[in-house]
């Protein structure tokens, strides 16, 4: 702030502070330094490669020449979305959704996800799933006939809902029985998020819902009915607020557990309330040093109910989408470093695909939901390998990589991060870890979490490393 005072008075003022504030950074840099050497001293990692200082994002936002360049701006963004509905068959409009479907269309729906597998099944407990226990789930899904055909729903997700692959909550392994990997589990939606709901099972625990890139099964209580006139207000709102940290919470509000402490994760999108709307007091709290957002929720009956809800100005938020920039993706990736991979949003998380989609989606673009929906569909700008491709030719591909392209192998995505000493590095939600250790003896880990690795020394097996598959870069601009 600017005061006119006496330029004698100003200037002792300002040179005293300027001062006794160069002296307070140097005392905090030195502390920071020698807190950082110690603890450097008493790091260590089986993740080959890394250094303590690449798990900072500001290790890799000081690498970048043109950090704050937009790359796409928001009418380039609209036109993006708009032509991935239109030809990407994994993306879609919900509220586009036919309001009638026959029972053929129908059957077509449900056996496009509920499909019996292959291959084995396997509950927790050991024992092999039968043609019975998949009887029972058949025999929820079914429908009576309609000559009339069925009608669509429409609605809003109202919590975090997870996707099913069978209206059930039973986790099914596969032959490894890892029991991270519910092979049921689909993935997830958001508050927020605009569902049509094609059917219902017949217990009435579970609907059929249409996301906006993903079709499943999901539980009843996850969403609230609107009229589709109500849900494209909701979700088209100019002034709205997004979710850009990993998760944040809507304040407490005793006896209303609708709106009190409502987890809300990157990228979800909420209609602000007018000003007018706004009381003095509201839940018996000044509202004004939150954020006041319309939050849908669910009556009794089913039916959606927005409600004003409060959200800390202190969190992770943004009014309006952020800035598509290089600088931007590092935050975003890096506000997930250390959570636990969830395999098709579970575990309260979310695995590869995820990770990217809510990295990208807090800059409101969309993208299919599962890597080789993305990695195989052409959208941005595809550099594609076959089984031809040379090594060299992967490589220079590579350096030419921008930061905040995306790394495509099969069943996995990463997120470019940039070079460090001529070694390509990626942020990405990972399971697994395996490399060539210093005796060229084949080293397996763990990492089950959003981690920071080199590229080039990441393999599958003895035989294939991660840039052997590699089959796709994209660079989404």
């Amino acid at each position: 702030m600017k005061r006119f005072l006496s330029i004698g008075l100003a200037m002792l003022c300002t040179l005293g502070s300027a001062t006794h504030s160069t002296y307070a950074q140097q005392g905090t840099i030195k502390a920071q330094q020698e807190k950082a050497t110690v603890y450097q001293e008493n790091w260590g990692t089986d993740v080959m490669n890394v250094t303590q200082a690449q798990l900072d994002p500001q290790h890799w936002l000081a690498k970048l020449t043109t950090p704050n360049q937009v790359i796409m701006s928001k009418a380039q963004i609209s036109a993006h979305n708009k032509a991935l509905i239109e030809h990407n068959r994994f993306v879609s409009d919900p509220l586009a959704s036919p309001t009638v479907l026959t029972d053929k269309q129908l059957t077509s729906k449900i056996n496009s996800i509920s499909k019996v597998p292959k291959s084995a099944r396997f509950f927790v407990d050991g024992r092999q799933l039968t043609a019975k226990d998949y009887g029972v789930y058949q025999d929820n899904m079914s429908f009576d006939s309609a000559p009339k055909g069925h009608k669509v729903e429409f609605g809003l997700i109202v919590q975090r809902a997870a996707m099913r692959t069978f209206p059930t909550d039973d986790r099914v392994l596969n032959s490894a029985m890892d029991a991270d990997l519910d092979r049921f589990q689909e993935s997830a939606l958001f508050p927020g998020d605009a569902v049509a709901v094609l059917t219902y099972s017949k217990d009435k625990k579970w609907a059929l819902v249409q996301g906006f890139n993903y079709l499943a099964w999901t539980r009843v209580e996850n969403f609230a009915l609107g009229s589709k006139q109500q849900v494209a207000e909701f979700t088209n709102q100019d002034d709205f607020l997004v979710v850009t940290g990993a998760k944040v919470f809507t304040q407490y509000v005793p006896d209303m557990p609708a709106i009190s402490q409502q987890q809300l994760d990157m990228s979800v999108r909420l209609p602000l309330v007018a000003k007018e709307q706004v009381p003095t007091a509201l839940y018996a709290q000044n509202p004004y040093s939150n954020f006041v957002v319309w939050l849908p929720t669910r009556t009794e009956l089913g039916q959606l109910k927005l409600q004003k809800a409060l959200i800390g100005r202190s969190q992770d938020l943004h009014l309006g989408y952020m800035a598509y920039t290089k600088a931007n993706v590092i935050r975003q990736g890096f506000k997930f470093l250390g959570e636990r991979y969830g395999w098709g949003h579970d575990y309260n998380g979310r695995d590869c695909t995820g990770f990217v989609g809510e990295i990208y989606r807090s800059f409101g673009i969309l993208m299919p939901r599962n890597s080789g929906d993305q990695g195989g569909t052409d959208f941005g700008i595809d550099t594609r390998f076959d089984k031809q491709s040379k090594m060299d030719e992967k490589r220079k591909a590579i350096e030419a990589m921008e930061v905040g392209d995306l790394l495509y192998i099969p069943g996995h995505v990463m997120l470019y991060l940039g070079d460090e000493n001529g070694q390509p590095f990626v942020i990405h939600d990972v399971k697994g870890l395996a490399y060539f250790d210093e005796n060229k003896k084949l080293y397996k880990g763990t990492l089950n979490g959003v981690s920071v690795t080199p590229l080039m020394p990441l393999r599958l097996s003895e035989k294939n490393s991660y840039v052997d598959r590699l089959y796709n870069l994209k660079s989404i601009r």
